[in-house]
């Protein structure tokens, strides 16, 4: 019984030693500077080394003239009526800005587990994603990421911060997707 106890722990040690080298080995995305600090962007060079003539943090910034973001209603991924239009000025921004891919990312409320919010971050991404194509903007233009409630853009346990959270946001990339695989 002895050796049964050893070899035991043993297993729990390899185990915890593989979570954790797991999570020392996952990629994230690099850090934002907030709206209004001094922490300075570094721009990746692998992308571009043009510079971008509008706020790379994206339309939750103010700074973008005809892009808004697209907001949702609560445990939803359709977008409701009242943002159809925002939906098709986006689109003819997208389309007159024809150097730029576009990242739709999905955003949540803090209401519901970690997990959850990120597949419907997704969904909602996805959402828009379709919306556009629908609309006539080249697929090869887009990308969508889900940020679930990881990005507030409101702090606050109220119905007025949950729903500027629930959104789909975008934010313009400095080159094109088929530029980038041919470098």
């Amino acid at each position: 019984m002895k050796s049964f106890g050893n070899h035991f722990k043993v297993l729990t040690l390899v185990l915890l030693a593989f979570q954790l080298g797991a999570c020392a080995h996952k990629k994230t995305a690099p850090e934002t500077a907030q709206a209004g600090s001094e922490t300075p962007m570094v721009m990746d060079t692998a992308i571009s080394s043009e510079p971008m003539n509008f706020s790379p943090q994206g339309s939750d910034s103010g700074k973008i003239d005809g892009l808004n973001s697209i907001h949702f209603d609560y445990d939803r991924a359709v977008i409701p009526a009242s943002d159809r239009a925002l939906l098709s000025q986006n689109a003819a921004w997208i389309k007159n800005h024809p150097g730029n891919v576009i990242q739709i990312e999905g955003h949540c409320d803090a209401r519901g587990s970690v997990e959850y919010n990120l597949a419907l971050g997704e969904r909602r991404a996805k959402a828009v994603y379709n919306s556009l194509k629908g609309m006539g903007v080249d697929s090869s233009r887009m990308t969508i990421i889900s940020f679930g409630e990881e990005r507030p853009l409101v702090n606050g346990d109220s119905e007025a911060a949950y729903a500027k959270n629930r959104r789909a946001n975008f934010v313009p990339l400095s080159s094109p997707v088929n530029q980038l695989s041919s470098n």
